[in-house]
């Protein structure tokens, strides 16, 4: 029995007699093309949106847009790799119209548009509320790590040249050293003409240490569009609450307040407290120490009741811990019972090993507790189920693998957004279904 049989190379064919009938009406280049055709692109900051009079003429940065959209969401980021693809992939010629950019134009184009880039994601998220998929009413917030450029032994070889140059520094100021001229302006060069001197080391996975960003996202409870997003050289989330709150409201437009859950890794106070004058409703665990002196034998400090109205705590003998001071961080007060009370209290071997019982209480308590007592277990399993899928499919759907291409902040923030942006799309795209999300594009 023979083979099924191909077409002989030499043969002549009129099939198919247009590109476009290669790429079918639910196609994602023509949910691509509909989105970036849409785009005021002169508004949103984009270089050369209209065609110069004179000199060479440029690529239309729509069409460069439209690549990057496209390579993102089928993993290819490179530069040089998308100019291959323009080359031998069909879908890509037809959205290109068969343009053919060098990797140095494709380059360009990503390093020099990051805020037009993040504008144009923006767009996408008031595109998604016109047409029902954000409602802002939940938002969750979560950050992840993605690897930087720079490798291990090149962060921590600056690390090194830092401390290096510190201890001289030190040692200048409290003896009277020989020190290197030479090797001192060599370290200062090498630290001047670091590639990428935000790196910085990070906890990943398994406990392991590497130069890496920190990416924060907020993303909208109802089908898992990604609101705001944005690359910190933060090391944990503990400032992250309230700029990625606010930059969640801002993009939904929210005049009413907004409900945003995070985890306890977002416990601050001061931040709740700035969410809340916003009009942000925050759901988070708070982060509280516990009293272990004693084996856990002690009272804790939950057993002790605090008076707003006269600043007071009351003890569990019914006896009251007065204000006596600030601690120097400005972030909690000191209370303190009466030393001559506690001596007789019969509590006594319950409570303290000191002389007196003193309690520690945060400036912003308050806002803590009504924080923490939001975070139920339903408002957790709702911040599982949507913030920690988006970050999966970012780094292995459509990054392929979590590390950057560009380096420093700057060139992270517009992968970053590009990848927002295709996630979006692919997103909307399952909901609706190409052809619909395509028709609401165009009207």
């Amino acid at each position: 029995m023979a083979y099924i049989k191909g077409e002989v190379r030499a043969q002549q064919t009129m099939f198919p007699l247009t590109l476009d009938e290669l790429i079918s009406v639910d196609h994602v280049c023509r949910v691509i093309e509909a989105f970036v055709d849409k785009l005021d692109v002169a508004g949103l900051g984009f270089l050369r949106a209209e065609p110069a009079d004179t000199g060479r003429p440029g690529y239309d940065p729509r069409d460069l847009l439209k690549l990057y959209l496209y390579g993102y969401l089928q993993q290819v980021r490179s530069s040089r790799r998308l100019e291959a693809e323009c080359r031998r992939n069909v879908e890509v010629m037809w959205l290109m119209g068969r343009l053919t950019p060098d990797y140095k134009s494709i380059a360009e184009f990503r390093r020099v548009h990051r805020e037009a880039v993040t504008a144009a994601g923006a767009e996408l998220v008031r595109l998604a509320r016109q047409v029902g998929l954000v409602r802002g009413e939940w938002v969750a917030i979560d950050g992840s790590k993605f690897r930087a450029v720079s490798s291990a032994d090149t962060v921590g070889e600056r690390e090194a040249v830092k401390r290096y140059l510190a201890q001289l520094e030190n040692a200048d100021q409290q003896d009277e050293v020989a020190i290197d001229e030479t090797a001192v302006a060599a370290a200062m060069e090498k630290l001047k003409n670091d590639p990428e001197p935000e790196a910085r080391f990070m906890r990943m996975a398994q406990n392991t240490h590497a130069p890496a960003y920190n990416v924060q996202t907020a993303v909208d409870a109802t089908h898992g569009i990604i609101v705001a997003q944005q690359v910190t050289t933060e090391a944990n989330d503990n400032r992250s609450l309230l700029p990625m709150a606010k930059a969640a409201k801002a993009a939904l437009g929210a005049t009413e307040s907004l409900n945003v859950i995070a985890d306890a890794g977002y416990s601050n106070g001061e931040q709740a407290a700035e969410c809340e004058a916003h009009g942000i409703v925050p759901h988070v665990p708070a982060n509280r120490t516990v009293n272990n002196k004693g084996n856990g034998k002690l009272f804790d400090r939950t057993l002790f009741a605090y008076d707003e109205r006269t600043d007071t705590f009351r003890c569990p003998a019914n006896q009251t811990l007065h204000r006596k001071q600030m601690l120097s961080c400005k972030k909690s007060v000191i209370y303190a019972a009466d030393e001559k009370t506690c001596s007789q209290c019969r509590l006594k071997s319950q409570c303290t090993s000191t002389t007196r019982r003193f309690v520690q209480r945060h400036i912003h308590d308050a806002v803590l507790q009504r924080m923490n007592a939001r975070a139920t277990a339903q408002a957790m399993r709702l911040r599982r189920c949507t913030v920690e899928r988006p970050f999966a499919l970012l780094k292995w759907v459509i990054f392929g693998h979590p590390r950057f291409l560009l380096r420093g902040v700057s060139g992270a923030q517009v992968e970053i957004s590009l990848a927002t942006m295709a996630y979006n799309l692919k997103t909307m795209m399952h909901v609706l279904g190409g052809s619909k999300l395509k028709n609401l594009l165009t009207a």
